[in-house]
Order: C-alpha cells, then sequence, then structure tokens
C-alpha cells in the first residue's frame, strides 16, 4: 500500500515502530514544513475491518510542534486507548489510519454548531467530553451533544460550556 498522505505515514510509521519495538520515532526529513512549524491539537483514530479500533487526541497543542503531536498520539491511539487492548503487530496490516489536526476551540451556542461541519468540546467544571465532526451516526447537534455530555460525565440536563472547533482531516 502506497500511502501519499504525509500525516497519515507519519501516524502509521510511529504506531509501527512502538508496536513492533516499543521505539518512539523522530519526526522523519522530508516532512512538509508545516509538520515541523505548526503547532495544533491532533487526534489519531484508527480502524479495523471499518471499526473503531483506537482513537487519542489532544484539543490543545502540547508537543513542540504538529509531528511530534502526530507521533503521540498515534502510539497513544495504538496501545493507550481504554476502550480497546494494545494495538497487537499481527493487526498492524489490517488497520486504517486517519490523522484530524483540530483548529483552536472557540466559544460557541448550540445555533452555532454542525455535527457534519464541527466537533464539540463541553465543560462543566473539571468534567470535559469531545466528539469529532463528521461522525456516522451523528447527523443532529442534540445527539452530538449527548454524546460529549455522556463522554464528560455530565447529565443531558445540566448546564455546560460548549466550544466548537473545525479539523483538516488526512485519510489513507
Amino acid at each position: 500500500m502506497t500511502i501519499r498522505d504525509p500525516y497519515v505515514g507519519l501516524a502509521r510509521r510511529a504506531i509501527e515502530e512502538y508496536v513492533r519495538s516499543r521505539r518512539v520515532i523522530k519526526p522523519p526529513e522530508g516532512l512538509p514544513p508545516e509538520l515541523r512549524s505548526r503547532r495544533a491539537g491532533a487526534f489519531v483514530s484508527l480502524k479495523k475491518g471499518g471499526e473503531l479500533r483506537g482513537c487519542i487526541g489532544t484539543f490543545l497543542p502540547t508537543e513542540d510542534n504538529l509531528a511530534e503531536e502526530i507521533i503521540q498520539n498515534a502510539i497513544r491511539a495504538a496501545t493507550q486507548d481504554p476502550r480497546f487492548p494494545p494495538v497487537r503487530p499481527e493487526e498492524l496490516p489490517q488497520l486504517s489510519v486517519s490523522v484530524d489536526v483540530l483548529s483552536p476551540p472557540e466559544p460557541a451556542t448550540i445555533g452555532d454548531l454542525d455535527p457534519k461541519r464541527y466537533g464539540v468540546i463541553v465543560e462543566s467544571g473539571w468534567r470535559r467530553g469531545l466528539l469529532l465532526p463528521d461522525l456516522p451516526g451523528v447527523d443532529t447537534v442534540e445527539e452530538q451533544l449527548r454524546i460529549a455530555k455522556l463522554k464528560a460525565g455530565i447529565s443531558p440536563d445540566e448546564p455546560c460550556r460548549i466550544l466548537r472547533f473545525s479539523v483538516e482531516r488526512h485519510t489513507e
């Protein structure tokens, strides 16, 4: 398989190296300049047979650059998503990888949301839930908010702060 997207290629290489040898790669030469100069939150999602196999990310940058952000979140998606056991080496050929680069979150009202265009973050005190945009089966703002609140442990009727963000999605 030829991987044309450098964001996805970087995530896949990070996952494969870590799963096979427990080695964290450094950003390789030849990456697009924005991967080395830009800072942004990023989510890495893994699917196997069309089903989610791991998804972890950051909504604000935590690393020095986007390349490092993708490497760290790719490894976490493959090994630390609490919903799944760590990816095994024999699963690697069956995985599809996507990388979502997030815009900075901005305060929003329910009327500002569109689940196909924007992801959402809900916050109440220390509890926070995030849902990426354009997910299968999430077609309404109400459903998007319901799932995000559920992830955060916020009751359906509890008021919360709402933020929205857009993503630049990179897929295989």
